[in-house]
């Protein structure tokens, strides 16, 4: 192809026939190349990228060979494009027919795929995208964006969140060309996002091993605020390792230091947060008899907001021995952890037990901030298919502003609780009329479960009026 950046050039094609009685030259006439000759190649490769990015925008079956389902949707692929460009595919290819068959083609489920992490449907496109047509396509705003409309998106957890599913794409499909580019990505919002967003960017920096993404993220973690039990729960074993040690190496220096605990009260926290990850609100009880630890000291309904069973919680809540409002050492209610959560069991029973939905964080957030700066659009404007999980995202952010509306400076709790009751019957009767399908058509009314659960007075006052 070297003949194509000389504009001038010709050429000429000769064949040659050795026959037994001579040989006989055929000549072709040569022509001339045209002065865009030099950008011919360019071109046809444009053209070439531009066929195969139709093939996925097509999406026809009748040209894909294989399947891989990712979210429930299947998107078509051809296995001689990814088994080429993806040493990962190719060898996933050789091995067999997928784990199950329709219409005569092999289906991968993007799930069993994964060792680890996650690729959503909007990721896995991007990067399908790029194995065909080697251009990488822009972030959809829809799932790389919130709904918090005084955001700037440039750190907000669904932007990380797609990049660091663009990174393991990248990683375990080993395509080693699009690692540095996503680990450069990610080190612009170590520094500038939130906390508890470093979290995800590291667990992928780990499994990616990306030392550079790492070490930063490390940094800021050692230096933050964030206590131990958190950084157990959320991350690998060799990581909490590291930063317990450059915490020893420079106790004095950081953004805020993690209060020291006294270690025989740590231990008798710690105990209490087992029994909670147990669903063992009685020997929560017993322990709390035991020693001079309160549900307060050791944050317990904040701990149970952010891991445990939504009953779990209401059972903490039902013994009444927690304020519902304690702010932990970082600033954060026990509403703004299940804002954090995303569900909805859990701040409806917090809120019908007189949580401010209006008290702010260190930092100027409420708890419908927080849900709004972690909801994508496409889960906010998500519509519910008979059958399917009810948005939890949606209805998390209304219940919030309804409580904002009804009650913002964080008034006469007994007013917001009736209130909250009244409003409550009303979104429980909505999800009564549309339902949950369980167990091949067995419907069961969430509204009805959830009513029994936090309002039995007011179930039983229903049943008779």
């Amino acid at each position: 192809m070297a003949y194509l950046s000389e504009p001038s050039s010709s050429l000429s094609f000769s064949s040659s026939s050795h026959l037994s009685n001579g040989s006989i030259t055929h000549n072709i006439p040569p022509f001339s190349v045209p002065e865009t000759g030099a950008n011919l190649e360019a071109l046809s490769l444009t053209k070439l990228s531009s066929s195969l990015e139709q093939l996925i925008v097509d999406n026809c079956p009748v040209f894909s060979d294989a399947d891989i389902v990712v979210e429930g949707v299947a998107v078509g692929v051809h296995r001689c494009i990814l088994a080429v460009r993806s040493k990962f595919f190719n060898e996933v290819f050789k091995e067999g027919s997928g784990s199950s068959e329709k219409d005569g083609k092999p289906s991968y489920n993007m799930s069993e795929l994964l060792p680890y992490g996650k690729i959503g449907l909007e990721a896995f496109q991007v990067f399908l995208s790029y194995l065909y047509t080697g251009k990488l396509k822009p972030s959809p705003m829809e799932v790389s964006t919130c709904v918090d409309n005084v955001c700037a998106h440039d750190a907000c957890r669904p932007a990380i969140s797609f990049a660091v599913e663009l990174m393991y794409a990248s990683s375990i499909f080993q395509i080693p060309e699009l690692v540095p580019l996503f680990q450069r990505r990610l080190l612009n919002f170590v520094e500038k996002a939130l906390l508890e967003d470093i979290i995800p960017i590291l667990v992928v920096a780990f499994h990616c091993q990306c030392s550079q993404l790492v070490s930063q993220c490390v940094d800021r973690v050692a230096r933050s605020d964030l206590d131990s039990i958190c950084i157990e729960k959320e991350l690998p074993y060799e990581v909490t390792e590291s930063i317990r040690l450059l915490r020893r190496k420079s106790p004095s220096d950081g953004e805020g230091n993690e209060a020291v605990v006294d270690p025989l009260q740590e231990k008798r926290i710690r105990r209490i947060h087992k029994a909670l990850d147990s669903d063992d609100v009685e020997l929560v009880k017993l322990l709390l008899t035991e020693s001079d630890i309160t549900l307060d000291d050791a944050t317990a309904l904040h701990y149970a907001a952010a891991y445990c069973d939504p009953k779990v919680v209401s059972e903490v809540l039902g013994l009444r021995l927690a304020d519902v409002n304690l702010r932990n050492s970082r600033g954060y209610t026990v509403l703004h952890i299940a804002a954090m959560r995303k569900e909805p069991s859990v701040i409806m029973a917090l809120l019908a037990k007189g949580a401010s939905a209006s008290t702010l964080t260190f930092d100027g957030q409420s708890a419908v901030n927080i849900c709004r700066r972690l909801t994508r659009p496409k889960d906010y404007h998500a519509k519910t298919e008979q059958g399917k999980e009810t948005n939890k995202d949606r209805i998390c952010i209304d219940i919030l502003e309804r409580e904002m509306r009804r009650n913002p400076m964080a008034g006469d709790v007994s007013v917001a609780s009736h209130a909250l009751s009244d409003d409550l019957h009303m979104r429980l009767l909505y999800l009564e009329n549309r339902g949950i399908t369980l167990f091949g058509g067995f419907h069961v009314a969430l509204s009805n479960w959830f009513v029994i659960l936090h309002f039995p007075a007011f179930h039983l006052c229903c049943r008779t009026s």
